[in-house]
């Protein structure tokens, strides 16, 4: 029999001020292309503006480091890995189109 916890007043409060969540964030790029330049132009501007400091940015060029790409299968560049929070989630291209981005990396708004 599944047990069933309810929670105590309040506690939905205290859940919704928590702490937010750490974003970590690989970005495989292709050198200096213009592509992966605005890719990383785009992120960079995300996470100041949406994540304020809580994430952590790699940066890998396949270029200066083919086994990293193999490693994490990468097939194109630009190509954005969001680890953490699970799920994992990949996205590839400059990373343009900021609420796209957003969603699909579920990272709320900062209001």
């Amino acid at each position: 029999m599944a047990k069933i916890h309810q929670l105590k007043p309040g506690a939905r409060a205290k859940a919704s001020n928590s702490k937010p969540a750490h974003y970590l964030l690989r970005l495989f790029t292709s050198g200096t292309t213009p592509r992966s330049t605005k890719a990383l132009r785009n992120l960079r501007k995300i996470c100041e503006t949406d994540l304020e400091g809580n994430y952590d940015l790699e940066v890998i060029d396949i270029y200066q480091e083919p086994g990293r790409a193999t490693e994490f299968n990468i097939i194109a560049a630009p190509t954005l890995i969001k680890e953490e929070p699970l799920p994992t989630r990949r996205l590839i291209g400059d990373l343009s189109d900021t609420p796209k981005v957003l969603l699909s990396l579920a990272i709320a708004r900062a209001k």
